[in-house]
């Protein structure tokens, strides 16, 4: 079979697991059934693959090459996920929470990156890997940017507080494209063979960041005189499509975030042509329609990713790094955002359950195992105690782990804080801060 079959082959089950998981899933938000449903059938590959029954390694290893795993993940699908995402950003609502928005998006998100390399580096250490603490960033600055898809579904679906729906859904798409150009910068130092000057990296940082941005914006307003030209509502939707396709693949080819232009263009079209560019019809469609590709391609994602995994070897030590990978994740996360959030809060009032949240509501998924396959395969060689191993297995494994835990614990248990965030009356904490009472109002 070909590409062509192989993902026709693949996607008919995505949709098939799809239809199962509305069928028998009544009480789970169905973003989250959908993608855990997928992630079950990739671990009950790499079950079957482990037993060797049916040759499923064989198999795996032909589609991966057909498929050209890598560049299908960041520089096909990634578009389109990035730009469904932000579609549904609404900027007035925004605006109120930018500044929080800007600082989790780049302090938290470096923050998180750093922490985690360290504790990573500590840990690999402690049981006898010695791994440069260079691919221990790497590993922090792929797995710290949360995953849009989920975390947008979850909030919207549960209808959490505006200000705590926009904190966390602006900070999980920002931080989304600056983790990817964190991980572009590190990933650039790590394997280019050239020795990292800091003129250099913040260079390729700000080419990256500034230029995907600037890009986003000149396609997205071309997309929005082009749907404002025409009253066809199916030509207009067929436009937006052209912006994570075409406009993804131009922004890879200029070298510049097409993760931070799918980002910008998507907001763009969300709310300035959403107002003034589309018909009534279309309107109506838009959001349908992107929710759809949403859930078809986050579902296909783990089945390929599922696939992949047959191909990694599994060890000990690289075990352990597993199980210690998600711990050590959710405190940088906390810590990451509590630094900031200790300072904010000195001058707004927020919700007390929006730490909690944001930290336990850090869902990763897709993005984080797409920048795990882009590592070169057999490059590095991880030496320790009698043990060798291959740097892009064990960072494979270390974000499987942490990315299934999130998806079906964290994004399973996340709904009871939002419903008890739903219940709190912010105004009333900020009334006993004063030095009022638990009786809110007061009694005159």
């Amino acid at each position: 079979m070909g590409v062509y079959a192989y993902i026709c082959l693949l996607f008919s089950i995505s949709i098939f697991l799809a239809f199962l998981t509305s069928k028998l899933s009544d009480r789970i938000q169905s973003t989250i059934a959908i993608t855990a449903s997928a992630m079950v059938s990739s671990l009950i590959l790499i079950g079957l693959g482990l037993l060797d029954w049916f040759h499923l390694d064989h198999m795996a290893a032909h589609i991966m090459q057909e498929l050209d795993f890598k560049n299908f993940l960041l520089n096909g699908m990634l578009g389109f996920l990035l730009f469904a995402g932000s579609l549904g950003i609404k900027l007035p609502l925004m605006k109120e929470q930018r500044r929080e928005i800007a600082v989790f998006a780049l302090f938290s998100t470096l923050a998180s990156t750093f922490l985690i390399g360290g504790l990573i580096y500590m840990a690999a250490d402690l049981i006898g890997f010695h791994i440069n603490f260079i691919y221990c960033l790497l590993f922090g600055a792929l797995i710290s940017p949360t995953d849009p898809i989920a975390v947008l579904a979850i909030i919207k679906n549960l209808k959490a507080p505006k200000r705590l729906s926009m904190q966390v859904e602006g900070e999980s798409l920002f931080n989304d494209g600056v983790g990817l150009v964190i991980f572009t910068t590190v990933f650039s130092v790590a394997f280019s063979g050239e020795e990292p000057s800091l003129m250099s990296v913040l260079g390729l940082f700000l080419h990256e960041a500034v230029g995907g941005i600037l890009f986003g914006l000149c396609i997205g307003f071309i997309a929005h005189v082009l749907i404002s030209a025409t009253d066809d509502g199916s030509l207009e939707i067929l436009l937006t499509l052209t912006i994570p396709t075409a406009g993804f693949i131009l922004a890879n080819w200029l070298h510049i975030s097409g993760a931070l232009a799918m980002v910008t263009a998507g907001i763009m079209i969300g709310n300035w042509t959403r107002r003034q560019g589309f018909s009534e019809q279309s309107k109506q469609h838009l959001d349908h329609f992107w929710e759809m590709i949403d859930h078809s391609l986050n579902s296909l994602l783990f089945l390929l990713i599922g696939l992949a995994l047959l191909l990694v070897e599994f060890n000990a030590e690289s075990s352990i790094l597993m199980l210690v990978a998600i711990p050590v994740c959710l405190l940088a996360r906390y810590v990451s955002l509590w630094v900031p959030y200790q300072i904010i809060s000195r001058f707004r009032t927020y919700n007390p359950y929006t730490l909690r949240i944001l930290t336990w509501g850090g869902l990763r998924g897709g993005l984080a195992l797409a920048m795990a396959l882009s590592i070169p395969d057999k490059l590095v060689t991880i030496q320790g105690e009698g043990i060798t191993a291959d740097l892009r297995d064990v960072i494979i494994l270390m974000t499987y782990a942490v990315v299934t835990f999130s998806i079906l614990i964290q994004g399973m248990t996340v709904e009871n804080m939002i419903e008890r965030a739903k219940v709190v009356d912010p105004k009333r904490d900020a009334y006993v801060k004063l030095g009022g009472t638990r009786d809110y109002p007061p009694h005159i």
